[in-house]
C-alpha cells in the first residue's frame, strides 16, 4: 500500500478550518488504495513555518510525499479535485 505525507495549514481554531480538517479526514478515510500520515500546522501558532514554507494563504494542503510536492489552496469539499490536485488518480489493480 502506498503511503503518502500530507500537511494541512490552517488559521486558528475556526469553523472554517475545522470543516476543512474534517473534509481533509473523510477523503483519506475514504480512500482504500492508498494510507496517510496527516500533519495540521496552525500559521497562527507557528508563523516562522508558515514563512519557511512560503504558506501564503490558508487553508493550504501539501502533499509532501512522494514528490513532486503538491499544493491545493482553498476549499477541499471536492473530493475529485483534491485528488486531482494532489495527483493522486485512482489506482488500478491488476488484472489477472
Amino acid at each position: 500500500m502506498i503511503k503518502l505525507k500530507l500537511t494541512l495549514y490552517i488559521s486558528g481554531q475556526t469553523q472554517k478550518s475545522a470543516h476543512t480538517v474534517k473534509q481533509l479526514k473523510k477523503i483519506c478515510d475514504e480512500d482504500s488504495q492508498r494510507t496517510y500520515d496527516i500533519e495540521i500546522i496552525d500559521v497562527l501558532k507557528n508563523p516562522q513555518i508558515a514563512e519557511e514554507k512560503k504558506i501564503l494563504a490558508t487553508p493550504t494542503l501539501v502533499r509532501e510525499l512522494p514528490l513532486p510536492l503538491c499544493r491545493i489552496i482553498g476549499d477541499l469539499s471536492n473530493k475529485e479535485k483534491v485528488l486531482w490536485g494532489l495527483n493522486l488518480t485512482p489506482i488500478e489493480t491488476e488484472r489477472e
